[in-house]
Parts: structure tokens; C-alpha cells; sequence
């Protein structure tokens, strides 16, 4: 029980339409980055290194946590635990200089590991935060002043984790029942728009896509999935999904008519094909297996292929016919941020692994041990900077050539 329980406490909340515009191209504002997917559009990384190692930029003590980052206008968010209370973060991308911070929700602990599971997501210049006990906080993204905030209570087991998704004018989370398994607010002041069913919470964070001229919002629950209509919020999809302690935790994944769905411990994955019945959506099951069990990581997909580090191993698997092309065993619950073509690894003991993207294997280009400790947090990319972290402290790579 306890080797499940560790390994469930990762949740982290972690399309073709964004929330906004970024500031800058090299802006990755929320959690999976501005088209969430995992992919920097980032060009001309250094990819190699000598003994030494990339150059460490700087490096910050924040306390625990389980965020991402957020990285919009020269500034990086992320979330710690300080004086008995889980607290927001804003760092100077350049120096990691704390320029504000926020408490905001009294301190998470269930004995697995400690602090926030979601990630910051900002937008318009507001940065908004899903605490693990179910407090949703707006506040301003230059001071940290508190805009507006809502109290959700029924978290699940090990927290609440989904990040915000924003869509035009809504802040959409996953509250779960009696506020909906999906929950749409007016991202300016909190006021509730809609609710699309009374599903228990899953991990997951909602996952916007468009399809055949419409947009939608998926939603990774407690027992299923559903699809929501983005402007009304009435449920068009579902399909039952059971997986061991309730945890469905990677993002679903949308490309061109199908939806891909994963999860761990004995659940596997699975692709459906999408089609406009009426007013309502259908799916044909196009494969299902366990070629890839994804505890709470979400796979990369690029050029037909999933990539994806789950509880065993990292894979490499065509989205299509379900077939894996490659495994490197005992790299498990690492994260997979990809850019210019290549896949940026880091192990869950801190390992950081860059090699080129493709189905004929994983051969790095650079290795260098960044961090000690657990890390199950996604790196991100900004401005030819890499952040990563552990439970305790954010490290900024020079990755500039």
C-alpha cells in the first residue's frame, strides 16, 4: 500500500485554441506550455556539453511542492511551502530573485509528499493557482494582490492537482461533485458560468480542443472522461475509465479526429476515434492496451509518435496503431518536454537526458545530473532557459548555444 501511495502523490495537474496570446514566443504560460502539448517552439538549444556539465545559472530554495512552472514576461512562477502554508512564487527568470510571494492556502501533507500539485497558469496579466485543498486563487500576475478567490471541498485522495485551463473568458478547473467534474468561472471575477457533470474529481488538467468547428473541453475524472461544448458546458462524450485508486492523471491527448487517453497501475491506454453525432459527440475504440501506463506523466506526441516516460520505462509508441517502436527500461516516472526535435529528459532521481526524437531510438546527446531528490515536476523552456525542479528548489539551465 505505501509503494502505491508514493508513487500516486505526483499528480500534478498536470489543442488548437489558446488561452491568450503569450507575451513573447518564448512565453510558456501554464502547464504542458501555450498549446498544451509539452512542445517549446524554441530553436538552436545547446544539445551537447562537455564534463562540466550546462551551465548553472542559479538556483533557489522554495520549499515543497509538485508544481511546473509558468514563464510569461521575463518572470517565472512556481509554487513552494514556507511557514506552514503553501505559497506562490514569483522569480526573476534572469537572477531567480524573489520578487513577490503568496501564501495562499494552509500547508498540504498526506505523508507521501508535501505541497501544491498543481502548476501557476497565467494569463492576461493574472496568475491563477488550484491549492491542494481546493481553494482557487486570481491574483495579479505584477504584485501577487489577490483578486478573487473560490473554495472547492472535495479533493480527492491525495489532493487536488488539475491546473486552471483558460479559454477566452473562462477559468476552468475540476472541482468534482457537487460543483461538476468540469467547472467553467468567469475568469475575471470567479462567478460561476457553467458545470458539466457530478463525476467525482480525477488528477488530470481539463484539455481544450477544437473539432470539426467546434471547441471542447475534455475532462480526465475520477471513472471516465467527458467532453464538454467550451461555450455552454453540455456534455456531448463519455467513456467509463477505471483505473486503481481512482487516478487518472495525464492530460488527454487531441490530433486531427482522435483522443488519446492513459493511466497507470493495470489500466494501460487507449485511442478513439471522434465523430459529430447531432449535437453530441461519438468515438470508435481505435486500440486499447498497456503499451504505455502513465501514472501521471503526459506523453509527448511529435511527427506520429508518442513519447512518453510511464511506470516502467521511457517509450516511444505510434499514436495510430498502438505498436512500440522503443523502451528504455528503468528510466520510469521521469517528464518529457520536447524542442527543436529533440526530447529534454529528466529522471525521477534528477538526471537530465537530451537526444534527438525519432522511432529508431533513444541515443542522448548530453547527460548531466541537475538535481537530487524526486523529480516528477515538469521542466520548461523559456528564452534558452531550462527550469527544472525538485521538492525543495527550482535550478535555470543556460541551454543558449
Amino acid at each position: 500500500m505505501k509503494s502505491v501511495n508514493r508513487i500516486t502523490v505526483a499528480l500534478i495537474g498536470f489543442g488548437m485554441f489558446v488561452a491568450a496570446v503569450p507575451a513573447s514566443a518564448s512565453d510558456w504560460p501554464n502547464f504542458r506550455g501555450p498549446k498544451h502539448d509539452g512542445i517549446s517552439t524554441e530553436k538552436k538549444l545547446k544539445t551537447a556539453w562537455d564534463k562540466a556539465g550546462p551551465k548553472v545559472l542559479w538556483q533557489r530554495e522554495i520549499g515543497a511542492a509538485y508544481s511546473s512552472l509558468a514563464c510569461v514576461d521575463k518572470r517565472v512562477y512556481t509554487c513552494g511551502t514556507k511557514g506552514g502554508r503553501q505559497v506562490l512564487f514569483c522569480l526573476d527568470a534572469k537572477s531567480g530573485d524573489v520578487i513577490w510571494k503568496k501564501p495562499f492556502e494552509k500547508e498540504y501533507s498526506d505523508g507521501q509528499g508535501d505541497g501544491t500539485r498543481a502548476t501557476p497558469t497565467v494569463d492576461d496579466g493574472r496568475v491563477y493557482i488550484f491549492g491542494s485543498h481546493g481553494r482557487l486563487v486570481c491574483l495579479d500576475a505584477k504584485k501577487g494582490k489577490e483578486i478573487w478567490s473560490r473554495e472547492f471541498n472535495r479533493k480527492p485522495q491525495w489532493g487536488y492537482s488539475g491546473s486552471v485551463l483558460i479559454q477566452d473568458d473562462l477559468a476552468i478547473v475540476s472541482p468534482g461533485q457537487p460543483d461538476g467534474g468540469l467547472c467553467a468561472l468567469n475568469k475575471k471575477t470567479g462567478q460561476p458560468a457553467w458545470s458539466c457533470g457530478d463525476d467525482e474529481a480525477g488528477y488530470a488538467t481539463p484539455y481544450p480542443f477544437a473539432f470539426e468547428g467546434k471547441r471542447y473541453v475534455c475532462g480526465f475524472l475520477a471513472h471516465s472522461a467527458i467532453i464538454a461544448e467550451l461555450e455552454t458546458g453540455k456534455e456531448v462524450w463519455r467513456v467509463p475509465w477505471e483505473t486503481d485508486w481512482n487516478v487518472n492523471a495525464a492530460m488527454p491527448i487531441f490530433h486531427e479526429g482522435y483522443l488519446f487517453l492513459s493511466s497507470g497501475y493495470r489500466t494501460g491506454c487507449g485511442l478513439f476515434k471522434l465523430a459529430v453525432d447531432g449535437d453530441k459527440l461519438s468515438a470508435k475504440e481505435v486500440w486499447r492496451s498497456k503499451v504505455l501506463m502513465s501514472k501521471f506523466q503526459t506523453p509527448v506526441l511529435y511527427k506520429g509518435k508518442l513519447y512518453a516516460s510511464d511506470q516502467s520505462s521511457l517509450n516511444c509508441v505510434d499514436f495510430l496503431t498502438g505498436e512500440r517502436h522503443w523502451r528504455k527500461r528503468r528510466v520510469k516516472h521521469g517528464t518529457v518536454l520536447l524542442a527543436d526535435g529533440y526530447l529534454i529528459v529528466l529522471t525521477e532521481k534528477g538526471q537530465l537526458r537530451i537526444a534527438k526524437a525519432g522511432p529508431d531510438g533513444f541515443e542522448p546527446s548530453a547527460k548531466a545530473r541537475i538535481l537530487k531528490g524526486r523529480c516528477w515536476s515538469v521542466p520548461v523552456l523559456s528564452d534558452g532557459r531550462l527550469y527544472a525542479r525538485n521538492m525543495e528548489k527550482v535550478v535555470c539551465l543556460d541551454l543558449k548555444p
